[in-house]
């Protein structure tokens, strides 16, 4: 339908709505998120169920609830309410309930036909969160099998309404037009080399100089924020300019104060990450200030790891931030970039379920009974290798069962709403007598590290004794989060503080629970250097003490794929990793070829993924082992290096020959014996461990073992190893070519034969006709034709050379020999 007004389209939305699943876009400044719901909340067709509106974002989510309620003059907690996580405020009446995308999926897990629920908003869908998209997986799935009466309603500004409705299943788009006042754009690139945080101060002082109206600038992330605050302060702004910052980190009231609008006749400067995008209107913001930057999360399947990564904005994203500045009156935007760049901007933001960890999201789908996300609806499915990987690490968490199902360990997992490895800790400490401990653990992991930049050390345990301790050194506002995030935790889980509980080495233990992956044994004589369970590599600054520790945990590592810098981790004693991670500890008996020792070696080795614990010599390995290394190496050298004497040389010639003739007969080509080196070969090799003892195998003897009795009688007739020529001698014959088997005699030999021997029944042998000097003079395989025609030719040479030998004018009547002439005859000689 054509674009309307905000009041014209609601019409048509509802009756969008008594039809099905729709999508509504809305550009900035239409107030869809709280008009949009009020407007519904008195429809029949909802029959007094309830409108579940998801936001993206904790902050929003306050917001908007706050927002609807004063509208309808009412407290929060009334007809509107909200919910997040470990803050609800709903009552009895409330028909909006405004919630986190992580709060529904939980709903969905315990009540997956979201029962007295008649609608579910997902709003701002265009930041494709995970747990948005996995919210709109299993709404649509239990819409399908459960409630076909449940409406879906998707409302974004920038996304690609096309595809939404498809999944939807072809449903309508309602496009409304916002209200939103012209936003002009300056750009204003930095120069090059400049830190972000300096550009950015910068353009606040020239805007609040040139501009007027409230500012909202666009930062990647909390730690461009604090020293952006630092510059704005030296110099110091005008007394009537606030500075606030705004993150999600930050307390509610702090958040709360940098929304609220400007007291008279004062001005502020919001400093912001990407949390003011969408879904806020900051009242009296009429200038924004956006670096182009971002701090995305990245995944990597291969290392198992996530890193935060400072990314361009996407164009769409840009447009939102633009669209700020134009929510109340007419305002600009500053973008801290060229004009020419704007065109290499990505379209749209990437959907963070194609890069984000998805341990939640497995455990969840397990939890939800999906054990294929095919059967999902999906937008965009979770990658293969990222939902392998987060699977067995669930499983290694004892979460999943072999099958992929959730196990009653996972459940309870599942219901702390922690991520899968912080949850388990908790889980596991709770049972060790360390639950205090693991709250404090996880509430330093949560927070950015309270001493990140004071001091190299990685020891996670210095950072507990900060906690709980305290510490000049530490950062104030993160040590307050802490403390009440794990206060939180402990009354959660019924647990007293601890304080007298020693963190160290009981840390390490906890971690290599919440971490297993990420245990790290040192490398010899490598201080500060450590091998992963996974395989890859991680090292300390140098310097730091627990380099010189055997294990390690690491809780906290860059990502590089090679070798990560390991920022937060603790010791681990090797007794805590065998009795903790025992069941994991893998026995086998490795049984290989060591090309120094040129022969096989045998070891029994216990390791932990790639860490070995345990290396020691076997002196009784498995023969078949022994044998499978051996006659690996013989494939890797070739079946040609295997000591093949003389006889066992003809006998393959012979074999080849015969085989050319007739495929019955075995194939001993080197490919053929290759292939089947186990079957021939494998068992002479009992009690053969080095290379020079592979001699004392008879080889001939194990290729006629590969003959029937049939061919073993046959093999002499048909490709015997000799021929008697008619001087009586027996003359071997080469069949290195089994196209043409070779007889080598010398001339005088062969006098009276009359035709070319033959072998295999058929085949002419190639006679090499040889000089008394044995000295090749003819080729051929017609020696008749030989005796009636080339003959005289090389009698005559033969002659002149060999004066001394007998040459006869008919070779046929002549006597052969051996000797120089003839032996003559006994009556001639009495002549």
């Amino acid at each position: 339908m054509d674009p309307l007004p905000i009041d014209q389209a609601l019409p048509a939305l509802r009756d969008a709505l008594l039809g099905g699943p729709a999508v509504l876009l809305a550009p900035p400044g239409s107030g869809k998120t709280t008009r949009v719901p009020l407007a519904l909340l008195g429809e029949r067709w909802l029959a007094g169920r309830r409108i579940v509106l998801l936001e993206p974002r904790r902050l929003a989510a306050r917001a908007a609830a706050g927002w609807m309620a004063r509208l309808l003059g009412e407290p929060v907690g009334a007809r509107v309410g909200y919910r997040i996580r470990r803050d609800t405020r709903v009552g009895p009446g409330t028909r909006i309930e405004v919630v986190t995308e992580g709060v529904l999926t939980r709903m969905l897990a315990a009540d997956p036909g979201l029962a007295g629920v008649g609608l579910v908003i997902f709003d701002e869908f265009h930041e494709r969160s995970l747990h948005g998209d996995l919210g709109l997986a299993l709404t649509l799935h239990s819409r399908t099998v459960l409630r076909e009466d449940l409406r879906v309603l998707v409302m974004s500004a920038t996304l690609d309404g096309a595809p939404v409705a498809r999944l939807l299943g072809g449903a309508p788009i309602a496009t409304a037009e916002g209200r939103a006042f012209p936003v002009g754009t300056r750009y204003a690139a930095p120069r090059p080399g400049a830190r972000v945080d300096a550009a950015v101060a910068g353009a606040v002082r020239d805007a609040l100089a040139r501009e007027t109206g409230d500012i909202l600038v666009f930062l990647p992330g909390a730690a461009e924020i604090r020293r952006t605050v630092e510059r704005l302060a030296d110099p110091p702004l005008p007394a009537d300019i606030r500075v606030h910052p705004l993150y999600g980190d930050l307390p509610p009231e702090a958040q709360e104060a940098a929304i609220a609008p400007s007291p008279a006749g004062g001005r502020k400067v919001v400093l912001a990450t990407s949390i003011a995008e969408t879904s806020l209107t900051i009242e009296g913001v009429r200038v924004v200030i956006d670096s182009g930057l971002a701090r995305v999360p990245r995944f990597s399947p291969r290392s198992g790891m996530a890193r935060l990564e400072t990314v361009r904005v996407s164009r769409a994203s840009a447009d939102q931030r633009r669209g700020r500045a134009g929510r109340i009156a007419p305002g600009v935007c500053w973008r801290l970039w060229a004009e020419a760049a704007a065109a290499e901007l990505r379209p749209f933001d990437t959907p963070e379920i194609l890069e984000a960890d998805l341990a939640p999201l497995a455990l969840e789908l397990a939890d939800a009974g999906v054990t294929d996300p095919a059967e999902l609806r999906w937008l965009d499915p979770p990658p293969a290798a990222a939902l392998a990987q987060a699977r067995e690490l669930l499983a290694e968490l004892g979460a999943l069962d072999t099958a992929g199902r959730i196990t009653p360990h996972g459940r309870a997992v599942a219901e702390l709403a922690l991520h899968p490895r912080l949850a388990h800790m908790l889980i596991r400490a709770r049972v060790l007598g360390m639950a205090g401990l693991a709250c404090d653990l996880v509430a330093l992991l949560g927070e950015r590290d309270i001493l990140r930049g004071v001091d190299d050390q990685a020891d996670i345990t210095l950072r507990l004794e900060a906690l709980r301790r305290g510490d000049p050194r530490a950062s104030p506002s993160g040590l307050r989060r802490a403390r009440a995030e794990a206060a939180l935790l402990r009354r959660r889980l019924g647990v007293r503080a601890e304080r007298g509980e020693p963190a160290a080495p009981a840390a390490g233990l906890l971690l290599a629970l919440a971490y297993p992956d990420r245990i790290g044994q040192r490398r010899p004589a490598a201080p500060g250097r450590f091998l992963l369970r996974t395989g890859l590599g991680a090292y300390l600054s140098p310097g730091d003490p627990l380099g010189l520790e055997d294990y390690v945990v690491a809780a906290e590592l860059d990502g590089r794929p090679r070798e990560s810098r390991i920022f937060l981790a603790a010791p681990l004693a090797r007794a805590d990793l065998e009795r903790e991670l025992g069941d994991q500890v893998v026995s086998e008996d490795i049984v290989t070829w060591d090309d120094t020792a040129d022969a096989v070696v045998a070891r029994r080795r216990e390791r932990l993924g790639a860490i070995v614990l345990a290396d020691a010599p076997l002196r009784d390995p498995d023969p078949g082992a022994v044998s499978a290394a051996l006659l690996g190496r013989v494939a890797r050298d070739g079946v040609g290096a295997l000591p093949w004497g003389p006889s066992a040389l003809r006998l393959r010639s012979r074999l080849r020959f015969l085989h050319r003739l007739d495929p019955r007969w075995p194939d001993v080509s080197d490919e053929a014996l290759a292939g089947s080196l186990a079957e021939w070969l494998g068992p002479s090799l009992m009690g053969v461990r080095r290379r020079d003892e592979l001699a004392r195998v008879d080889l001939a003897a194990l290729l006629l073992g590969r003959l029937s009795a049939a061919q073993r009688g046959a093999l002499e007739t048909l490709a015997p190893t000799h021929l008697e020529v008619p001087s009586g001698s027996r003359v071997p014959i080469d069949y290195g070519d089994p196209e043409a088997p070779v007889l080598s005699v010398r001339l005088q030999e062969v006098f009276g034969l009359t035709e070319t021997p033959r072998v295999g029944g058929s085949v002419p042998l190639t006679l090499h006709l040889l000089s008394p000097a044995h000295r090749p003079v003819q080729v051929t395989r017609d020696l008749g034709s030989f005796w009636r025609t080339t003959y005289f030719d090389v009698r005559r040479d033969l002659k002149g050379r060999y004066p001394k030998h007998h040459w006869p004018d008919d070779p046929l009547q002549a006597e052969p020999t051996r000797r120089t002439r003839p032996r003559q005859r006994r009556g001639r000689d009495r002549a």
